[in-house]
């Protein structure tokens, strides 16, 4: 396949009239600029390089808007917590596998192409195996590969109620896995997930979840698999979770983390909101990726990560929809940018004299969300995958303004509904902005919902 991009986001920059060559395997062979279209289908907008959505929990997407009501004088992340145990125990393989399709086809819509689904509904209402132990990951790699998404599956590893490992609750009967079981599963979803567009990882789930020794372990299974598997972790996103940290081992959960385990670039650490600041200088030199949440971490009040002097320092970051509260990159970039500017109170922060505002916080979080999935994709480049998304050009396309503009004018003025059309490895699977199984993937998502609505 080769197509033609009057416009299109390089690693070095904007290029003009730019010809990509697609193999049969999905990888971009090669890369022209200032090159005509003959024999190439001509892309109508402006190219960018696929985005990660670098944090998914696809089943919270069916309670969005369900909890904006205050249950406590101090509603908080833990209170919502409780809400969410009570949504997840009703739900069926069947079930999340509807809601995942519609979740990614949402995605892609959006101008995300792949996903890192942080999987941590592993068994039945019960907290018993299904007869296949991974019947409910199989049911997130249908979903991806009906949507046409690619996907970092990232099983989640979830032992303890808290520090100590403290006995689990009846809430989190669906999440708990032992080592033995949890080496099956990892071994038994090698055969099935990995393949040149989807990728497989681990997610011990936080150091509330697991303690030295069960990560050490989930780590040398990983291994054994595939040595340069992504790691994802969720940590420091509350501040009580910093409190109990303290109180149980004398470490901030970053500070322990990083002088117990070789921190580096396969990791993610996903929120890490509340870091001082050799945490965050040492996180930045590290090379690991720290995974921004910005909608799901301001739905559920839980601060803000200091992006801007991260940045300044050099440090890796991606973005992630989470709870799926909001499904907007647009949303994700546009207000990690506006909390910044809260913050500091002055404008244009994460950006530098070469790049605008959109270019720089697209080509980062780009970069991130590419390093966290583990896939080589995230660049127009030759050996990348070719994943792209086509942006209707803005109102600016005949104003003698600089091309950056574009990316500007898509994050700061317009919405998702701009995204034209979405390319996974080759594959359009985003149509004039229209999927083909959308009609039919929304309606079962609407009568699945229907249906825990009435659980």
């Amino acid at each position: 396949m080769k197509v033609f991009a009057k416009l299109a986001l390089l690693p070095q920059g904007w290029a003009r009239d730019v010809v990509i060559e697609v193999n049969a395997e999905g990888v971009i062979d090669g890369v022209q600029c200032n090159s005509s279209a003959d024999g190439a289908q001509v892309l109508d907008g402006v190219l960018l390089p696929g985005m990660t959505n670098l944090h998914s929990h696809a089943f919270q997407r069916a309670m969005a808007g369900l909890t904006e009501y205050r249950q406590h004088e101090q509603d908080s992340f833990w209170s919502w917590r409780e809400l969410m145990y009570r949504f997840a125990a009703n739900i069926t393989p069947e079930q999340l596998q509807h809601i995942a399709h519609w979740l990614y086809i949402e995605m892609l819509k959006a101008g995300f192409t792949g996903v890192c689904e942080f999987h941590y509904l592993h068994h039945d209402r019960d907290g018993n195996a299904f007869t296949d132990p991974a019947e409910m990951s199989q049911r997130i790699v249908n979903a991806a590969n009906a949507s046409g998404i690619a996907l970092t599956h990232l099983p989640v590893l979830y032992r303890y109620a808290g520090f100590g490992q403290q006995a689990p609750k009846p809430g989190q009967k669906r999440f708990i896995h032992d080592l033995e079981c949890y080496q099956r599963l990892l071994e038994s979803l090698q055969k099935t997930v990995r393949n040149s567009h989807h990728q497989l990882g681990i997610a011990p789930h936080s150091l509330r979840a697991v303690d030295e020794d069960s990560l050490r372990e989930a780590l040398a299974m990983i291994d054994a698999l595939d040595n340069n598997a992504p790691v994802h972790i969720h940590i420091a996103e509350q501040q009580q979770e910093v409190q109990d940290c303290l109180q149980f081992s004398g470490e901030r959960p970053v500070q322990w983390l990083q002088r117990r385990f070789d921190v580096n670039r396969r990791w993610c650490l996903v929120h890490a909101t509340h870091i001082n600041e050799e945490e965050r200088q040492t996180l930045a030199r590290s090379g690991a990726v720290a995974g921004i949440c910005t909608t799901t971490e301001a739905n559920l009040g839980d601060g803000l990560f200091p992006i801007a002097n991260y940045c300044q320092e050099g440090g890796a970051f991606g973005v992630g929809s989470d709870s799926n509260v909001s499904v907007s990159l647009v949303e994700e970039l546009r207000w990690l940018e506006y909390g910044a500017r809260l913050q500091a109170q002055r404008r244009a922060v994460l950006s530098n004299t070469e790049e605008s505002v959109g270019q720089y916080l697209y080509s980062r979080a780009v970069r991130g969300g590419a390093l966290a999935s583990g896939r080589k994709t995230g660049a127009i480049a030759v050996g990348h995958s070719a994943d792209f998304v086509v942006l209707q050009e803005s109102e600016l396309s005949d104003s003698p303004v600089p091309n950056a503009r574009h990316l500007d004018h898509w994050l700061f003025v317009g919405h998702s509904a701009r995204v034209r059309d979405v390319f996974v490895a080759g594959k359009r699977v985003v149509a004039d902005g229209r999927h083909a199984d959308e009609e039919t993937a929304w309606q079962r998502y609407q009568s699945t919902l229907k249906v825990l609505l009435q659980a």
